[in-house]
């Protein structure tokens, strides 16, 4: 007999040989899911991609996903979960403000793809149970994306390093945007760092995703996915530094090497950070300040202000929002900030209540880089790489489910007589 070893107390229960807790299905839907919320828009392929056909293609593999979904769950077998049961409320709310149909037929079709989302996310929560099994699907799926990003930078560099971008990292291959990019790079650095620290996978192998997710993040001049990790991973081992002298050690030289980045590399930092933008366009956000102040001083009725516009493409006059917090205010209105606020602060405070572990250093992280990109990328309030983000916090943050009860033993025959 095999032993597992429960994530919160660090006992050992006995597992058969060949047993597993988490069907490999799970992993293939989770995929499925990565590849729906990579969006439909994007820099120019190598060989041009219809949208219709990418959105056909992204909406396909949700309902594979819940249909995987529900096949391995076909007795509807799910965890109780905050975080669900407030993604559930969303939906409720983000339906309820499409209904008037102010944003179109589009927006009760993104309620239907935010209902598929939820309600996969419910069949996979039967495998929430504190363990790293969905941080490890998280980064093989969005290694994978990273992959095809690098193929495309091989295949033509011109095409992936376009004008258009300033010359920024794209997606090649399948149309992806340098932040799009970034993040999935960031995520997966801090992710495998984490694991690298608790000794949870083999250094070649974490060095391979590091360097190259690293180079990737690099190229694409990201400065909020760059922010997002330093400071996650800030949060996440600062919360194991009591606890792991190996934490201690790895937080150390971080900060010595910084220090020497710093210094030595001032100016070639400081040139990758500003790429080529004068200070007003830097100070204005590259131009989102002045989106931000004409939504919030555009006028609204009483039921916009509170309920919003029904879930549209995340912009305002043409342009993109790239603020979270106040795409949600314009497509779920205050409703909809509160419920994602009460998102953010219930995970917070349920990692913060956990006792110091890798899992908890993992949610914390996934929290954290949230949080620091929801002020610059939208997506807190639809199905996206965000909300995938903060349920793979969710499932570390889960009790253990509890193991069945021992069945009682049969009374002794009485022996027959003849």
């Amino acid at each position: 007999m095999d032993s597992q070893v429960n994530p919160h107390t660090g006992a050992r229960s006995a597992v058969a040989p060949g047993q597993t807790g988490t069907p490999r299905i799970v992993g293939a839907v989770w995929g499925l899911l990565v590849l729906n919320t990579l969006g439909s828009a994007g820099a120019k392929t190598i060989v041009p991609l219809p949208r219709s056909l990418i959105q056909m293609v992204t909406m396909g593999a949700l309902v594979a996903a819940f249909a995987l979904a529900l096949a391995v769950n076909v007795r509807l077998r799910i965890r109780p979960s905050a975080y669900l049961l407030l993604l559930t409320l969303l939906l409720v709310s983000s339906v309820i403000s499409s209904a008037n149909l102010e944003s179109g037929f589009g927006a009760l079709f993104r309620c239907f793809r935010l209902a598929l989302f939820v309600g996969t996310l419910w069949l996979l929560s039967r495998w929430w149970d504190g363990s790293l099994t969905f941080v490890r699907h998280h980064i093989r799926a969005y290694f994978a994306v990273l992959g095809s990003v690098a193929a495309g930078l091989v295949v033509s560099p011109g095409a992936a390093l376009p004008d258009l971008y300033g010359g920024r990292l794209v997606g090649a291959l399948w149309p992806l945007t340098p932040p799009q990019i970034g993040q999935y790079a960031a995520v997966i650095i801090g992710l495998t760092a984490l694991l690298l620290l608790g000794r949870r996978t083999d250094k070649a192998g974490a060095a391979v995703i590091i360097v190259a997710s690293f180079v990737l993040l690099a190229l694409t001049h990201t400065r909020t996915a760059t922010l997002g990790l330093f400071l996650g991973l800030a949060l996440a081992i600062g919360s194991l530094i009591l606890n792991s002298a190996a934490a201690r050690r790895f937080f150390t030289w971080a900060v010595l090497c910084a220090a020497v980045a710093a210094v030595g590399f001032a100016s070639a930092l400081q040139t990758w950070f500003l790429r080529g933008q004068s200070k007003e366009n830097f100070s204005s956000l590259t131009g989102r300040a002045k989106v931000w102040d004409a939504l919030l001083a555009a006028p609204r009725s009483t039921s916009e202000q509170w309920l919003g516009v029904g879930l549209g493409d995340k912009s305002f006059g043409g342009l993109p929002i790239d603020n979270s917090w106040l795409a949600v205010y314009n497509e779920q209105g205050l409703i909809g900030i509160t419920l994602v606020a009460v998102i953010i602060v219930v995970l917070g405070a349920v990692a913060l209540l956990r006792p110091p572990s890798l899992q908890r250093a993992c949610a914390i992280f996934l929290i954290g880089y949230c949080a620091i990109a929801s002020y610059t990328e939208a997506g807190l309030g639809d199905a996206s790489p965000y909300l995938l983000h903060l349920a793979v916090a969710a499932s570390l943050l889960a009790s253990p489910a509890a193991p069945p009860p021992p069945s009682a033993p049969e009374p002794p025959r009485r022996p027959e007589v003849s």
